[in-house]
């Protein structure tokens, strides 16, 4: 391709600014990044937004690429046959090549009364307006903690190190992606802190009323204050504009992350479904899709065949207030093995992850094509090997070389 190419990144979080910082490494691109908030949030500090320890924001200034315009304002439709965009506060941006990166945010509840009586947890303006709630609120009042994901672990296991009465409603076990000996160190830190865990088959809360949590089995836990953490919802913007979803709303692409529909159209991070197998919701597949759907854009315009998905490492990280944490390995298809890192190391760790990710974003932005973990070796072979398992015929890279 010869000229001028304009690319526009339709969401600023982790996938998002790791594509367009990486995008700078043509000098030929123009990258617009489009992002309703005029600040970078950092999803993982969230629960901290809740706790008082950390505002959970960064300036875009020290994470995005000077040579990326930022428009903060939100895309209403996607008009992939007009190369275009309409945008919320009006008008339109024309793009060469679009990377979709909307993110997720909360799930609709579906148990009566969450909707009206609980809080969710998964965007800003949610942390904000639970942290104005909680302050208002004496610190003595039963909070209930509905789901025991990250998320709802960590917001409860920082409320209770602040000396809150807290209840970690799990709906199953605690910590579903943690192995056994990682879900009994989360156990002991959260009873240390005084929480209650109840989890179990009879642990699903059915009713949300203004000062109630009823479960299954008929209980009835007094909560002042319910947080609702129960997974993710992508927003419908892809279904919406008539491209091709999965049942979650996620876009469908191929394995080099190009959208099904229309080969000007890239995915990245929590929005995108590669083969109808999308990779778990996180930070730490996130900002590797980005990087991808960078490179495959960059190959494109080469005239090269784009490389496949290639993530081949796996963990997760959890805080536990402010002292303690755990980190659980993974091997390559994402399932926790035995081996976990927990309490003061736990947290240190967790800690220096968290700084870690700005770091990345930013050492992309001076130094762009410099980060490499989605290239970890072994990702291709087992990704591969789990689409066979699921009977997916993976889509080979299309060979559409601009």
């Amino acid at each position: 391709m010869t000229g001028n190419t304009h690319v526009v990144v339709v969401g600023g979080g982790y996938a998002g600014v790791m594509a367009a910082n990486r995008l700078t490494q043509r000098e030929d691109v123009t990258l617009t990044l489009v992002n309703p908030r005029p600040d970078f949030v950092h999803r993982v500090r969230l629960h901290q937004l809740v706790g008082g320890s950390h505002d959970a924001v960064v300036a875009y200034e020290d994470v995005l690429s000077e040579r990326v315009r930022l428009v903060v304002d939100a895309v209403t439709r996607i008009d992939a046959a007009g190369r275009g965009v309409a945008l919320a506060a009006g008008g339109t941006l024309d793009y060469d090549y679009l990377i979709y990166a909307v993110g997720s945010g909360s799930a609709v509840p579906e148990v009566p009364g969450a909707a009206e009586f609980a809080h969710p947890l998964a965007t800003l303006e949610e942390a904000r307006r639970l942290r104005a709630v909680l302050d208002a609120t004496p610190a003595t009042a039963p909070v209930t903690v509905v789901g025991a994901g990250p998320t709802g672990i960590e917001t409860a296991a920082e409320l209770a190190e602040q000396g809150r009465r807290v209840t970690l409603v799990c709906g199953g076990v605690l910590g579903p992606y943690l192995h056994t000996r990682g879900r009994r160190s989360v156990a002991k830190r959260l009873a240390a802190l005084g929480a209650t865990v109840v989890d179990g088959s009879d642990a699903k809360v059915t009713v949300v009323t203004h000062d109630t949590v009823r479960l299954a089995d008929g209980r009835e836990l007094p909560s002042e204050v319910t947080v609702w953490t129960v997974g993710f919802g992508v927003p419908d913007l892809a279904a919406r504009s008539g491209l091709s979803t999965d049942a979650a709303g996620r876009l469908l692409t191929d394995e080099t992350l190009t959208s099904v529909d229309d080969d000007r159209i890239l995915a990245a991070g929590d929005s995108a479904a590669p083969s109808g197998l999308p990779l778990r919701m996180s930070c730490l597949n996130a900002t590797p899709l980005g990087a991808r759907a960078a490179d495959t854009l960059l190959s494109r315009l080469a005239g090269e065949q784009p490389d496949h998905i290639h993530q081949g490492f796996y963990a997760q990280c959890i805080s536990l207030g402010r002292k303690a944490g755990i980190y659980q390995f993974a091997n390559r298809s994402d399932v926790a093995v035995w081996l976990h890192v927990d309490e003061g190391m736990g947290a240190r760790i967790k800690e220096m992850v968290c700084k870690s990710i700005p770091g990345h974003l930013s050492g992309e932005a001076r130094k762009p094509g410099s980060f490499r973990l989605h290239r970890a070796p072994g990702g291709v072979a087992k990704r591969r090997e789990l689409l066979r398992t699921q009977g997916v015929d993976a889509p080979a890279a299309a060979d559409r070389a601009v």
